[in-house]
């Protein structure tokens, strides 16, 4: 979600790196091997606090890694456990509740977000178009200031005032011609859902999803600044050469549907499952879901509605999706066969361009070895 805003970030000299072997859990062989390379290259080369990567198969076997350190102060891991904010990932959850009203017929896919939010913005920009970062609006969070935000964590940000933010700059495009990640078409739909069903957009993601799944340490916070325990510490880094700075407490109103979820790996490798299995959505909304452009990134992604599809390496694609917030980085998705796996590092912003792709890497990586 959040951009980074420094290029570079110094090697942490405490590492602690290791494969976790649980009930049902493999036991991370030769044949993890490169991703307990990338793992370990987060925390050392790349300079992020700690990383985990958690991956499960269709049968329920389940191997976890882990490097560095979830607390620098006291040297504990990352939890296997733990709780984090997911960032953009909150976006796949909020593309597949519109897409639950659209197939219960409260909400028409291509029809104009003004029907259902009048005299908000340019009547041409289609629910299709918010979901699919092809509205054209600015990103609200280019136009606020990052180190602010981060000296102040436990401010409040009003939505009303983060949209009005978004709409005093020119839109980047006409609805429907290019292509561009932002966070403002979520908020959007965030306050679509409320509109349709009455309830706030959180609730509607509770009831909808958490509990059918059975997602009990996945949450929908407002303006709650503690994550659960157990968990990791969320870093910043607010210079090339400073030592991580605590952000774990956070006030997350400044991305209210656009990526304030809190979750678990495990969780988030429970839902994403369920989603591209079809547990979720009936198969007309799941194809639309599915319906993907490209994005013109180097890795090949294509986009559709709240859900990324990203070439993997040794053949196929995943379905997933990436979730930047202050304090921490993730990546995940699930593979053709119904792998999972879940990717984390404690430190955003100030991470390098090398955490960025060796996350990436690692999140490939795990779906195909």
């Amino acid at each position: 979600m959040l951009r980074t805003f420094a290029a570079a970030a110094g090697v942490l000299g405490l590492v602690v790196a290791g494969t976790v072997t649980a009930p049902g859990a493999s036991a991370g062989d030769d044949g993890n091997r490169r991703l307990r390379h990338l793992i370990n290259r987060i925390t050392t080369e790349d300079g992020a606090p700690g990383a985990i990567a958690y991956v499960e198969d269709r049968r329920g076997r389940r191997t976890v890694i882990r490097s560095g350190v979830g607390d620098v102060r006291t040297g504990a891991p990352v939890p296997v456990n733990g709780h984090w904010r997911i960032g953009s990932i909150t976006k796949p959850f909020v593309a597949t509740v519109v897409l639950q009203l659209v197939g219960e017929g409260e909400v028409e896919l291509d029809a104009p977000v003004d029907r259902y939010l009048p005299g908000l913005i340019d009547r041409r920009i289609t629910v299709r178009h918010i979901l699919q970062h092809t509205s054209g609006l600015p990103d609200y969070l280019k136009h606020l200031s990052m180190p602010d935000i981060i000296q102040n964590p436990l401010d409040h940000h009003d939505r009303d005032d983060l949209l009005a933010t978004a709409l005093k700059h020119p839109p980047l495009f006409e609805p429907g011609k290019e292509w561009s990640y932002g966070n403002t078409g979520y908020l959007l739909a965030g306050m679509l859902i409320e509109k349709v069903t009455g309830r706030p957009y959180g609730e509607e993601i509770e009831r909808r999803i958490l509990k059918p799944l059975r997602l009990r340490n996945t949450s929908v916070p407002a303006d709650h600044s503690f994550l659960p325990r157990p968990h990791p510490r969320g870093y910043v880094r607010p210079a090339p050469d400073a030592a991580p700075l605590d952000r774990t407490r956070l006030n997350p109103s400044v991305a209210p549907s656009s990526g304030n979820m809190v979750s678990t790996a495990a969780d988030v490798n429970r839902f994403f499952a369920a989603l591209v299995g079809g547990r979720l959505l009936d198969r007309p909304e799941l194809r639309e879901m599915m319906t993907t452009r490209p994005t013109g990134r180097p890795s090949g992604t294509e986009y559709g509605l709240g859900l990324e599809r990203v070439p993997l390496p040794c053949g196929g694609h995943l379905w997933g999706h990436a979730g930047d917030f202050i304090g921490f980085s993730t990546r995940s998705g699930v593979g053709a066969d119904g792998r999972q796996a879940t990717i984390m590092a404690n430190l955003k912003p100030g991470s390098t361009d090398a955490q960025d792709d060796d996350l990436g890497e690692a999140l490939t990586t795990a779906l195909c070895e």
